[in-house]
């Protein structure tokens, strides 16, 4: 029997990125770019100036109907039914048992609530929204039809508002501007995943290369570079920020994750809260850290680490922290390992690393802070 394979899907600024001399890798069932001129130089630019990433892999999915707004609520552990509109929120989509289905995030534009998730798991999750969504809701599938850049850096709103005039400024963290219909529906939002200051902009696919063109144009004087999938994997970890698949899944939990602040325990339902509260209850097994290893050895995915030659837990997450001149991890280990400051050993390639537990984001000096954790009730 032949053996067949899906063809990859191309984003519609597949063109510009052979212009600019990208290598291009699968990805998530798409060829995208992993690199231009570097994953150092290009993770350089976001935290000096400017870079261009191309996210339209992401999945869009939009709830409408008279119960979508509570529907979303009950869907996601983070409030968002009682948010403004304009306001965009970051919450984990769990289970009944806890598990994370997927981290996502979720706008407010009036009475529908337009969701973003993780492109590997778009197909499992616009299943699970439509296995659970009641009569008076409508899951519209936007994947296709919806383009996304994220531009980000210091520099990112003076160019973002060259092109789309000075209403960006006024942009507040996890904010956005919607505006426009049919081709020329637009939504800027003033967030990223780089920890520094930025914007994604979704744009309907026909207008996508026109505005790729547009933002590059209006960056020239600042040399706005595009980049590719390995600095933005470099500029989050270094920020401590969960990659679905890595460090987060099916099998972990916000709490343990470190993002105990997006489970909002005084909502009446939602999915997975009879379980979080038990684990809340019984305390936490493990929890995920962030590393900085002494050595120049980087720990990868798998490695075991150790407390005093017994292992206590395995990293998630790693690369070199290109701002911080030392390689940097995040891994789950046991609670009574957990506390900043405690010595531990990270298992590298037949070495035992020193490494010690820090708080996240390791990196600190961005030009955008992440919000401040919230205390549940």
């Amino acid at each position: 029997m032949l053996e067949t394979t899906t063809p990859l899907k191309r984003t519609p600024f597949h063109s510009r990125h052979l212009a600019f001399g990208a290598k291009m890798v699968p990805f998530a069932g798409f060829e995208m770019p992993i690199q231009y001129e570097g994953i150092v130089a290009e993770h350089r630019a976001v935290r000096a100036g400017v870079g261009v990433f191309d996210v339209s892999h992401m999945g869009e999915i939009r709830l409408k109907g008279p119960g979508a707004v509570a529907y979303a609520n009950r869907l996601v552990t983070n409030e968002v039914g009682a948010i403004p509109d304009g306001k965009a929120i970051y919450t984990p989509m769990c289970l009944e048992s806890g598990g994370i289905v997927d981290d996502l995030l979720v706008y407010a534009t009036g009475q529908e609530r337009f969701l973003v998730v993780n492109a590997s798991n778009f197909e499992k999750d616009i299943a699970w929204i439509r296995e659970n969504a009641p009569a008076d809701v409508t899951v519209v599938d936007e994947n296709d039809a919806t383009a996304q850049l994220a531009v980000q850096g210091p520099m990112a709103e003076e160019i973002v508002a060259r092109v789309y005039g000075d209403r960006v400024r006024s942009l507040e963290f996890y904010t956005f501007l919607e505006f426009g219909s049919g081709d020329d529906w637009t939504l800027i939002s003033r967030t990223g995943y780089t920890g520094e200051d930025g914007f994604e902009i979704y744009v309907r696919t026909p207008r996508a290369p026109e505005v790729w063109d547009r933002i590059f144009q209006a960056g020239r004087p600042a040399l706005i570079r595009p980049v590719g999938l390995g600095a933005r994997d470099t500029l989050r970890l270094e920020m401590g920020y969960c990659l679905y698949g890595n460090d987060i899944d099916e099998s972990t939990n916000p709490l343990e994750a470190g993002i105990a602040w997006t489970v909002r325990m005084d909502k009446p339902e939602f999915h997975g809260k009879a379980a979080l509260a038990q684990v809340r209850a019984s305390g936490l097994g493990r929890k995920l850290v962030g590393l900085i290893l002494d050595a120049d050895r980087i720990a990868r995915k798998g490695c075991e680490v150790t407390h005093q030659d017994s292992v206590i837990g395995v990293v998630t997450s790693g690369s070199m922290g290109i701002s911080i001149g030392k390689p940097v991890a995040m891994a789950y280990v046991t609670s009574e390992h957990a506390a900043a400051g405690t010595r531990l050993d990270v298992r590298t390639r037949g070495h035992e690393t020193p490494a010690l537990v820090v708080p996240r984001p390791m990196y600190r000096m961005g030009s955008v802070r992440a919000p401040k954790p919230r205390r549940t009730e």
